[in-house]
């Protein structure tokens, strides 16, 4: 059980430092994953970026995922080429939904970034970073994505996830990091004492005070 998701972080970030990755780049999931990516990459002294995606839904069912936009200097769009299979749609199908969603990520990085450039991937140990995995799907499609830019190493570091889902998501990573992976694992929010919504403003002002090198948890020069 984690305090909150700063808490959860520190206690990822002393695994990951352990391990001593070279050239490192912390990418977070917004918004959950930013408060838990911010310890990770100040414990490495790493640059932190967001990885952004969006998911595309299947026509007629807003909950299936029909493929995700990833976001980070080049845009890479991955798709469920099975899925698509099995009810007769091909990518151009989709081509109105990944403009809405390359555009809805613009804003995005707009917004919390403000115009910052994406990190070059390329060459690096790049560290996904989130505050647990349910499904895996969004740590797949931006695992998926970042392997077609030329990355070293790509990690994945959460600090909750289902035990069948975590020994799943080893083979898509160089190294899978995590702090529990229980059996009967239901939901993220289970293992938080606080997992109250991360919002648009604290994510904005968390990368504002990690950029400026503040504290946190008090806003004091670190």
């Amino acid at each position: 059980m984690f305090d909150n998701r700063e808490e959860a972080g520190r206690r990822l970030a002393e695994k990951v430092a352990a391990l001593e990755p070279e050239n490192a780049l912390v990418l977070a999931l917004p918004r959950g994953g930013v408060p838990v990516a911010v310890p990770v990459a100040r414990a490495l002294g790493a640059p932190l970026d967001l990885a952004l995606v969006r998911k595309i839904a299947m026509p007629g069912n807003p909950e299936l995922a029909a493929g995700a936009v990833v976001d980070g200097g080049a845009r890479e769009v991955v798709f469920n080429a099975e899925l698509l299979d099995h009810a007769g749609l091909v990518q151009a199908d989709f081509t109105d939904a990944v403009a809405e969603k390359l555009a809805e990520i613009e804003t995005r990085r707009s917004l919390y970034l403000a115009g910052c450039r994406p990190e070059r991937i390329a060459g690096r140990t790049v560290i996904v970073v989130d505050d647990g995995m349910a499904t895996g799907a969004t740590a797949r499609a931006v695992l998926q994505a970042l392997r077609k830019r030329g990355p070293v190493e790509v990690w994945l570091a959460v600090p909750v996830g289902p035990q069948d889902l975590i020994w799943q998501m080893r083979g898509m990573t160089d190294r899978l990091i995590f702090l529990e992976a229980p059996r009967d694992f239901r939901a993220v929010g289970m293992y938080y004492r606080d997992f109250d919504q991360v919002s648009d403003e604290e994510v904005v002002q968390l990368l504002r005070q990690f950029r400026n090198g503040q504290d946190l948890e008090d806003g004091r020069p670190g």
